[in-house]
């Protein structure tokens, strides 16, 4: 876009990655970004590791090599590596009842509601019949008594359906249920010591300083006033009906918790507040496909576990087609990552983390500017492009 102020990119790219430098700039100038960052790992080694823009979506401080955002759902798929390390302890069965470790979780219908469905979104409780206030989301209690009151809007195991804010309070009751810790205090001490990770589902206040303000952005429009592609129509009449499946799921807190709230970012919530630099997603998702610096998370049967199609089709909460292994998304048309091996997961707005083992990539993707868009982000996409074909 001519015109645009020269954006200048701090960090290290190796050779044969130069691709992914030349997208990141590109989307400075050309599709709106304000403030972020992008790692890639391969084969356990930084290859790519840059930053640019400002700290603040709405201010100038410039983003500096430490500074964190939040990565809303892309929270998911590192909080997913916690149940799924804890079945490969021996410490929960993926195919036993959730009410084996969570007693209360069968009420109304839910008896038969495995631990594998939790994980997959097949639990049927994407909605709460009265969504929980910020506070009461943020407090621990309300959200695992809500859910496991909660009646299933479908029997558990037959459908699928994004469980987008629920996700917080199945799993990390599982969590703690098995373990006797919360779901951050788990990823803390089990995942990000051992791995050296600024990741947090529950930022430590001596961290706030350290985390940049997110906030809504539009996407400018594409060069030669070509039109960008629009939602389907059922896409969008399911965000504007207040009774879909869709909108009440989003819903389930309500109002709208602010991001940038020092609460809600104390708050462990492993649906959707977790806060994260680029490296840390991308060198958690290198040590889930193999060893980094010593450090390795999944064993071989674990990865596969991870990445085996336990959902697929229509979403009964997104309207599109997507694809679930257990607690990741996996590579498709509704959440594209790099090749048909890939797991991961975006964050609605933009951030995104994934690995794929055949090439031995992983990649962190995380922005200040949350645009339109829940699974495919633009900037997103025009950086896995730019790793595509560095790896072809």
């Amino acid at each position: 876009m001519s015109g645009s102020p020269a954006v200048e990119v701090q960090g290290t790219v190796a050779a044969g990655f130069e691709a992914v430098k030349d997208a990141f700039v590109r989307n400075f100038e050309q599709r709106g970004e304000r403030g972020a960052a992008v790692a890639v790992y391969r084969h356990g080694r930084k290859v790519a590791d840059l930053w640019a823009g400002t700290r603040d979506v709405d201010g100038t401080e410039p983003w500096a090599v430490d500074t964190a955002q939040v990565v809303r759902s892309a929270t998911k798929g590192v909080a997913a590596a916690v149940p799924l390390l804890l079945h490969q302890r021996g410490q929960i069965d993926l195919d036993a009842p959730v009410a084996t470790y969570w007693p209360e979780f069968k009420a109304n219908g839910k008896e038969r509601a495995l631990v594998r469905h939790l994980l997959s979104h097949r639990a049927g409780v994407p909605v709460l019949d009265r969504p929980l206030t910020p506070a009461e989301a943020a407090d621990g209690i309300s959200g695992p008594l809500a859910v496991a009151d909660q009646a299933p809007a479908w029997e558990p195991g037959t459908d699928h359906g994004y469980h987008a804010q629920t996700y917080s309070w199945l799993v990390g009751e599982l969590v703690k249920r098995v373990t006797g810790r919360t779901v951050g205090r788990w990823i803390a001490e089990e995942i990000a010591r051992p791995l050296g990770l600024d990741f947090w589902v529950g930022l430590p206040a001596d961290e706030a300083h350290r985390v940049g303000r997110v906030g809504p952005v539009e996407a400018p429009p594409l060069d030669g006033g070509a039109l960008r592609v629009r939602p389907k129509r059922s896409v969008s009449e399911a965000y504007r009906d207040p009774a879909s499946l869709t909108r009440r799921a989003f819903g389930a807190i309500d109002p709208l918790a602010d991001e940038n709230d020092p609460a809600y970012r104390a708050a462990e919530l492993p649906a959707s507040a977790g806060i994260s630099t680029a490296r840390a997603l991308a060198r958690c998702y290198a040590a889930m496909i193999g060893p980094v610096d010593g450090h390795r998370l999944f064993a071989p049967a674990t990865l596969t576990l991870a990445r085996t199609e336990e959902s697929a089709g229509p979403d009964r909460v997104l309207v599109v087609n997507t694809r679930f292994g257990l607690g990741f998304m996996l590579h498709g048309s509704g959440a594209p990552l790099l090749a048909p091996g890939s797991f991961g997961h975006p964050g609605r707005g933009g951030s995104l983390g994934f690995a794929d083992p055949e090439s031995g990539i992983a990649f962190g993707y995380v922005t200040n500017g949350l645009q339109k868009g829940v699974t495919a982000d633009p900037r997103a996409q025009a950086l896995v492009r730019a790793v595509r074909s560095a790896t072809a």
